[in-house]
C-alpha cells in the first residue's frame, strides 16, 4: 500500500524522525518497520531520517500488505453506504439503524462492508455505534492514519454529540453524570452503572420536554458500550424504543447527529453533521401525540 501526505503549514520545519514520532506520534513498531524496510521517501527520495522536511514536502509511505494486513470483507451493497465526508484518508459515513458498524462472524454483512465496497477498498474501524443507533461514524481509509485516529479517540478529542428522545424529564436541565460502566453478569448483552466498571462521562441537555418525554442532546467524554443507554437508564429515564433497556418501539430513538475531530494531517476541525429521516419520524410522531391529547 502507498500513501501519500503533503505536509501542511501547521507543521514546522522538523526532521523526518521528529515528523513521525512526534508530530504525527505514530506507533513505535510502525517506525521501526518504516526505517528498516526504507518504506519512506520525501518527494520520491529516500533520505536519512534525521533530514528536515518542512511545509509543502509530499512524504511517501509504503506499507507491506503481511505487515499491515488489509480487513478480509465480503463485498456489501455500495447503495447502503451514505458518505458524509471523505479524503484520501479518512470517511465519515452516516449509519442507519438496524446496521451493525462492522461484522462480528464470517458471512455477515455491515456498514463496513457497504463503504468498501462503495469506495473500491477496505475501511478500518476507529470507533462503534450500536446497532440500533443511527448518525455518524468515522473510519480509517489506511492503516497509517487509523493510530492517529485511535489516539484522538483515547484523549477525548473526537466529540460526538447525540439527540435522543427519553422518557420523563431530567433532574436539571444541565448534567453531567460520572458513572463507571461495566458488564452485566446476569446478562451478557447489557451493561450497567457499577463501581468496577470503566469510567463513563456523559453531558446532557435538555432541548425540549412534551408529554412527559424530553428532547435530549449528550455530549460524550467517553466511548464505552451503550454508555447514554445505560446512563440515562440508571436515572429512569430510559430511552424510547431501547430493546434492550425499555420496550422496543419503531426504533431506538437515539442518533448521533455530529461528530467533530481535528484533522491529524491538517490539524484543521471537521464538523460532520448527519440527519435521520427515521428518527425524526420518530420525534414529530410523539409530538403529534401530545398534541392530540391537548387538543
Amino acid at each position: 500500500m502507498k500513501i501519500e501526505i503533503q505536509i501542511q503549514d501547521n507543521i514546522s520545519e522538523q526532521s523526518i524522525e521528529e515528523l513521525l514520532m512526534t508530530s504525527w506520534q505514530l506507533p513505535k513498531k510502525m517506525r521501526h518497520l518504516l526505517r528498516m524496510q526504507k518504506g519512506l521517501a520525501v518527494n520520491g527520495e529516500s533520505l536519512a531520517w534525521s533530514s528536515k522536511v518542512k511545509a509543502g514536502d509530499c512524504i511517501q509511505i509504503s506499507l507491506r500488505p503481511e505487515d499491515f494486513p488489509e480487513p478480509e470483507l465480503l463485498p456489501g451493497n455500495p447503495e447502503l453506504a451514505d458518505i458524509l465526508y471523505e479524503d484520501e484518508h479518512l470517511i465519515v459515513a452516516n449509519k442507519p439503524e438496524a446496521m451493525k458498524t462492522h461484522p462480528n462472524s464470517p458471512g455477515e454483512f455491515a456498514l463496513q462492508n457497504h463503504l468498501a465496497s462503495k469506495i473500491g477498498h477496505p475501511v478500518y474501524v476507529v470507533h462503534r455505534l450500536d446497532t440500533e443507533t443511527s448518525g455518524a461514524i468515522l473510519f480509517a481509509k489506511h492503516p497509517l492514519i487509523l493510530p492517529m485516529l485511535n489516539r484522538l479517540l483515547e484523549e477525548g478529542k473526537i466529540h460526538r454529540n447525540y439527540l435522543t428522545l427519553i422518557e420523563g424529564q431530567l433532574p436539571m436541565p444541565e448534567m453531567t453524570v460520572n458513572k463507571a460502566i461495566g458488564r452485566d453478569r446476569h446478562d451478557r448483552h447489557k451493561r450497567l452503572v457499577t463501581k468496577s466498571g470503566q469510567t463513563a462521562i456523559s453531558h446532557f441537555k435538555t432541548l425540549e420536554i412534551f408529554n412527559k418525554k424530553s428532547l435530549v442532546s449528550c455530549l460524550l467524554d467517553t466511548g464505552r458500550t451503550h454508555q447514554i443507554r445505560v446512563h440515562l437508564t440508571s436515572m429512569g429515564h430510559p430511552i424510547i424504543g431501547d430493546p434492550l433497556y425499555s420496550k422496543a418501539k419503531d426504533r431506538l430513538m437515539l442518533h448521533a447527529r455530529q461528530i467533530s475531530f481535528p484533522h491529524p494531517f491538517t490539524g484543521q476541525v471537521l464538523n460532520i453533521s448527519a440527519s435521520s429521516k427515521t428518527f425524526d419520524e420518530g420525534y414529530q410522531k410523539e409530538k403529534q401525540d401530545k398534541n392530540q391529547r391537548d387538543s
